[in-house]
């Protein structure tokens, strides 16, 4: 269940409105204050600046998201960790998140997840939904203290009952696994659908899945789809994936080798090993695509490149690579490992 932290911590500090902030800078002003440091106002940094010094909470935290991400400042993750440790240490549960965070990523301090633990519990205790969420995952995962499935399940709920998106969906996942509670693919669907409402992609994908394989719904292709491509639309690599075979397969949507190429071909430009295996598949059948064994060879080869050698993708990528290797002359090979090299070296320097 992992997820990314930085993202989650980014999105939390941008919202500031804190109870305990002196009476000097509302969270408002700071936010005013935000934008007009970002475009390069000295004046409203140096307000900024002067206000986190008086202890203002939400100065703090907004010039602590600031050096977090380097808007409007040089970046400075050990700046951000001073600036929400101040915040935290007031009591302000969106700081004590924050900072939880920071020690879960090794951002600015050592990574340590007993402390994470110790500054995610301290928000979670206060009602903080995102710290409740992190906490849960915590003991899922097992970071900064023993697993317990019950215990996490336990916090997912309570950020999910007062509508975290992430939550909802981790907690349908803990449903379909039976982790903490007895498995129910039917509150599975429940958790799935809340979190999809809210526009959740990794949850609009769960839904997807569980009405392509008649878990917890009816079995309904064509509400598989409509999910899936709501988060493949966002970004979503293993529904683009799936969207992908829906098309190739002609379920839920009609046949499509040229649209199931496209949503292939995405996922599989970032890294994904069995998006590179279904594209090589693709070029080598020439549906949706011309036939080209070298386009296909490449693709193979990236994906056994990535993929581990017990996983399934990578024995269907080397058995496809062998079959090449029978149509393909020598020059065309090298071809296609150069091609494939190349690829490799362009996408690490993305990275």
């Amino acid at each position: 269940m992992k997820r990314n932290l930085l993202a989650l911590l980014i999105a939390s500090a941008l919202s500031v409105a804190s109870p305990l902030a002196c009476a000097q800078l509302t969270a408002d002003q700071a936010n005013a204050l935000l934008q007009k440091a970002v475009d390069g106002d000295a004046q409203a940094l140096s307000t900024l600046r002067q206000d986190a010094a008086k202890e203002n909470v939400n100065a703090q935290l907004i010039l602590g998201q600031m050096y977090l991400t380097g808007r409007g400042v040089q970046q400075d993750y050990a700046e951000a960790v001073k600036l929400f440790h101040n915040a935290a240490r007031q009591g302000d549960a969106k700081a004590q998140n924050n900072l939880g965070l920071m020690y879960t990523e090794g951002r600015g301090v050592p990574q340590d997840y007993a402390e994470a633990l110790k500054w995610c519990r301290k928000a979670a205790d206060q009602g903080n939904p995102n710290a409740q969420n992190n906490l849960g995952l915590m003991y899922s995962e097992g970071r900064g203290v023993l697993r317990d499935y019950v215990e996490a399940v336990k916090w997912f709920r309570a950020a999910a009952d007062q509508g975290d998106a992430n939550a909802q969906n981790l907690l349908g996942r803990m449903y379909i696994a039976g982790r903490g509670v007895p498995k129910d693919y039917v509150e599975a669907v429940k958790w799935f659908r809340k979190a999809s409402d809210l526009g959740n992609a990794k949850a609009q994908k769960n839904l997807g899945l569980m009405y392509a394989d008649g878990r917890g719904a009816p079995k309904d292709y064509v509400e598989a789809a409509k999910w899936l491509r709501k988060a493949a639309d966002q970004g979503e690599g293993e529904a683009q994936i799936m969207l992908g075979i829906m098309y190739d397969k002609g379920r839920g949507v009609p046949q499509n080798y040229a649209e199931a190429v496209k949503w292939y071909r995405k996922p599989a430009e970032q890294g994904d090993g069995k998006a590179q295996l279904q594209l090589g598949n693709m070029y080598l059948t020439g549906r949706g695509v011309p036939e080209d064994y070298v386009q296909a060879y490449k693709w193979l080869t990236l994906s056994k490149a990535t993929s581990n050698p017990e996983n399934e993708i990578y024995n269907y990528a080397s058995k496809g690579m062998e079959m090449l290797t029978k149509k393909m002359s020598q020059a065309q090979i090298a071809r296609a490992k150069q091609e494939a090299l190349t690829w490799a070296v362009s996408h690490a320097r993305k990275q």
